[in-house]
């Protein structure tokens, strides 16, 4: 019956919503306004012109391109902490999710970035600032050796090519949809490039200081239009008024939805209280019995708050750990505070900066019931799956309500103020872009600092470091964009996927880093290794259904089965054989079972248990003793004194002063220029005396001698070192 009724929906050119179950067909969705799309091209191309005039901050130093010469203010680090916490999934995945389900599924979002900031800065900002190093896995090739260096590095990159895929998602929704660009994967495309343009030529300057603009435009744009929102629009569904024949919740007289809307006693049951044929004709389903509100105040802590919808909380608590502690372990955060100018000011930064997320992302939150009101399933845009059914809604069809992809974007455009819907595009665009450059620069410079330089054939040294860095960033954009398309409106998704990753592997060994007493390589090994094993085993014998909703008792988590009848849903006035019976026709559903989340905890834990386990048993020897350091890839780095930074040949703070990453002829050099000056300083004092000159001389020509064999040690070690890898 249902594919007969579906058949006559098409040849009668209307839809199977209303040949099944009566439901209008959904109006088309309106075009904005070509006017909105300048606007934030406009923007995009004035954020490029500031990224490529950073270029010439860089001055050709890696340091200057991977960490801003260390040398960025507070009012600087702060916006710039901010932007990277701040994206598009904060902001549109988290109304996205706020639409789709409800206020703390994606408030969750900016929760736990935020969160994430605060914790950075109480425990581990003013370390890696006095660490001196230009990326993450540096602090891990300190204390664990090149191994665990490289292995953190491939996970951090793994890691943050979702991140950016995320973001390049959310970029490509809102140029798609501005431009009329029906192939979401082509939009993505467009912005990787628009990204990947100034990223390149100023690193983190140009990050920095795009983010500064980008973040003093978009979260002023963004907090104005949730606040007016807030105050001047509906801040939920209100009560479904209902259609000929819709039967109320409540009874006449009883002061409820009925006496709401003037309700006047049912045709078949006289008892009950229907629908008022007087009242002004609306779009309107029937969705809502007694009304929608903002948020729920118990949603994170009963799982039967959103009665009769199924409550994803425990995957919503996850969500909130997976961010605060998996993102502790973000290249993006920790390259702004080695880019601090002291440890002082990353802690602040990162305090202040998770301050600001919890002040934007939050509020934002609650345009998703706003715009549940203007496009949720009692809208004249609800599109209904009609081969669905739930008992407990009393649906025997159209059952599963499918919600508008892009409804926030079509909000902004077409029912907020013009210049407001515009602002807060371009908010949400700036906080896209300030976090995809920052995951770019990231990924290049891990790559070509910490896994090409230890190749040997030595591709990447200390001379090119800045151009291999350059270079690195280009596959990354093309390898995230390529992720994306695999989801091109899925926001908020890959976030947490992103951090996922680091939570399981980097985020033990990290703490272990400043936390342990003596870090031992074989714990970090050991953990990071637990982490991956378990969390793939873990990804593939753990029940999941996709609807990250555990399997609670109660008629809330089934799921909607196929069409049960082509009877009249149970609140239709309607003679009884007419009407829907559950018993003799049921709906054939099946529990939720997706343990998502718990794979995340699980991993975390286990990765934890063998990191201490680890250390305990290493806890008496020397760290020359440890496990796996007899090979010299698991042995620590050894930073040795800096020599005088005469003639600008040395940096103030070095790429690398350990291990194979020495330049002993370089550091040589530097010895010799200093002692050679120290020598003509005495000379030019003692001039007269025939002695001392005869001593200046010899010294000097001696000097020239000890530099050559300084090389020549130097090229012996470095032939030794060859052999014994």
């Amino acid at each position: 019956l249902l594919l007969l009724e579906r058949a006559r929906a098409e040849d009668s050119g209307t839809c199977g919503q209303e040949e099944v179950c009566g439901i209008p067909c959904p109006e088309g969705n309106p075009t904005p306004n070509i006017g909105y799309g300048i606007a934030v091209a406009v923007f995009a191309g004035i954020s490029c012109l500031i990224g490529l005039a950073t270029i010439f901050f860089v001055k050709g130093k890696a340091e200057n391109f991977f960490v801003a010469g260390r040398s960025l203010p507070l009012w600087i680090v702060v916006p710039t902490l901010a932007a990277q916490s701040l994206d598009s999934n904060a902001l549109l995945g988290n109304v996205d999710l706020g639409y789709k389900f409800h206020f703390w599924d994606g408030a969750v979002l900016p929760l736990g970035l935020g969160l994430s900031l605060v914790l950075n800065g109480i425990f581990l900002a003013r370390h890696v600032n006095n660490d001196e190093v230009l990326t993450l896995p540096d602090i891990y090739a300190k204390r664990y050796g090149k191994v665990v260096e490289i292995l953190i590095s491939c996970i951090c990159i793994t890691s943050f090519l979702f991140l950016l895929a995320g973001n390049l998602v959310g970029m490509g929704v809102i140029v798609g949809y501005l431009f009329g660009i029906d192939n979401d994967v082509g939009s993505i495309w467009i912005s990787m490039i628009v990204i990947l343009a100034y990223t390149v030529c100023g690193g983190l300057f140009s990050v920095a200081y795009t983010d500064l603009f980008q973040s003093a435009v978009g979260w002023l744009g963004c907090l104005t239009l949730a606040f007016w929102a807030i105050k001047n629009e509906p801040r939920a569904p209100p009560p479904s008024i209902g259609f000929p024949g819709y039967i109320y919740p409540d009874l006449i007289g009883e002061g409820g939805v009925c006496d709401m809307y003037s309700g006047v006693p049912c045709d078949n049951n006289s008892t009950l209280c229907c629908y008022n044929s007087e009242n002004e004709p609306i779009a309107d389903n029937g969705a809502y019995p007694i009304g929608d509100v903002p948020k729920f105040s118990d949603q994170m802590t009963n799982p039967y708050s959103l009665t009769p919808f199924p409550n994803a909380i425990f995957f919503n608590w996850c969500t909130i750990f997976v961010l605060a502690f998996g993102n502790l372990a973000a290249l993006d955060f920790q390259a702004r505070c080695m880019a601090s100018k002291s440890a002082r000011i990353a802690t602040i930064g990162c305090i202040v900066a998770g301050c600001l997320t919890f002040m934007v992302g939050i509020p934002f939150g609650y345009l998703g019931a706003i715009v549940r009101y203007y496009f949720g399933p009692d809208s004249v845009y609800a599109t209904f799956e009609p081969n669905t059914c739930s008992a407990l809604l009393g649906l025997p069809t159209c059952g599963l309500w499918v919600p508008e992809n892009g409804a926030f974007l079509q909000y902004l455009t077409n029912i907020a103020p013009s210049f407001l819907g515009g602002w807060c595009l371009i908010g949400i665009f700036a906080a896209s872009m300030s976090t995809a450059d920052g995951a770019i620069l990231a990924m290049g410079t891990v790559l070509s600092n910490n896994v090409l330089r230890h190749l040997k054939c030595h591709c990447v040294t200390r001379d090119n470091l800045l151009k291999a860095a350059r270079y690195a960033t280009i596959p990354f954009g093309v390898l995230a964009a390529v992720i994306a398309s695999t989801r091109p409106n899925q926001t908020g998704y890959l976030l947490i996927v992103a951090f996922d990753i680091t939570l399981a592997t980097a985020v033990v060994p990290l703490f272990g880093c400043f936390y342990a007493k003596k870090p031992r390589p074989a714990a970090a090994f050991a953990a990071v290794c637990t982490g991956v094993i378990v969390r793939i085993i873990l990804e593939f014998t753990l029940p999941k259904d996709s609807s990250l909703v555990l399997p609670y008792s109660g008629d809330e988590f089934l799921d909607f089965g196929p069409a049960a009848s082509a009877k009249a849903p149970l609140f239709v006035d309607a003679p009884a054989e007419e009407v829907w019976n559950p018993e003799e026709e049921p709906c054939d559903q099946e529990r939720f079972a997706d343990f998502t989340g718990a794979d995340s905890l699980g991993a975390a834990f286990c990765s934890l248990t063998v990191f201490l386990f680890m250390q305990f048993l290493e806890r008496n020897k020397p760290i020359e003793e440890s496990w796996l350091c007899k090979r010299r890839a698991f042995r620590p780095y050894k930073p040795k004194p800096k020599p005088p930074p005469e003639d600008g040949e040395i940096p103030e703070h070095s790429v690398k002063s350990f291990g194979w990453l020495q330049n002993y002829s370089m550091r040589a050099s530097a010895i010799s220029a200093s002692l050679r000056s120290s020598i003509a300083k005495a000379a030019t004092d003692a001039e007269g005396d025939d002695d001392v000159m005869e001593i200046t001389n010899d010294t000097t020509n001696r000097s020239g001698g000890d530099l050559d064999d300084i090389k020549e040690s130097a090229d012996n070690d470095d032939a030794q070192f060859k052999e014994e890898e």
